[in-house]
């Protein structure tokens, strides 16, 4: 089984990859959050029953538990001293998308919620309207909808 296991993580790494960059700002919260997406894959392996592909089934996954952490994250208050050669302005935020795109819609997707985000990772990353109500848990007219409104607020953001 566990061979098993670590064979599948192995083989779809670049999936729990891609959703660690998008929802995360930095290389070590990645790191950290790609850890506890293996924890989470490893508990639910003795209940996977293979009914779906195990792209899907690690989508879900990685995605419920980036959400999750996220959710946690946001009731905790982050602490961080500040230096004596602080300034008073905010660093952009950096640009964490798999894929290339201009710098503008870069910026305009890390705008979006982390829900939209997420649908957004599964069609950027050319998944059936079928496969991402799977992943998700909608419907796929909803998926459907949620795309077009998600493409509309992005056209919005980079319009002048």
């Amino acid at each position: 089984m566990e061979k098993e296991f670590l064979q599948t993580i192995n083989e779809h790494q670049g999936i729990i990859a891609k959703v660690c960059r998008m929802h995360c700002t930095t290389p070590a919260d990645a790191e950290d959050l790609f850890q506890e997406i293996v924890l989470q894959l490893w508990k639910a392996w003795p209940a996977f029953n293979r009914q779906s592909k195990v792209s899907t089934w690690l989508y879900r996954i990685s995605l419920n538990t980036a959400i999750t952490r996220f959710r946690r994250s946001r009731t905790t208050p982050v602490f961080r001293p500040l230096g004596v050669d602080s300034d008073n302005y905010a660093e952009p935020p950096p640009q964490r998308i798999d894929v290339q795109y201009a710098p503008e819609l870069q910026q305009a997707i890390s705008r979006l919620n982390k829900f939209d985000k997420s649908l957004l990772l599964l069609y950027l990353d050319d998944k059936t309207y079928s496969e991402i109500a799977e992943i998700l848990g909608l419907s796929i007219s909803n998926v459907g909808v949620k795309i077009n409104r998600i493409k509309k607020k992005l056209k919005e953001m980079l319009q002048p």
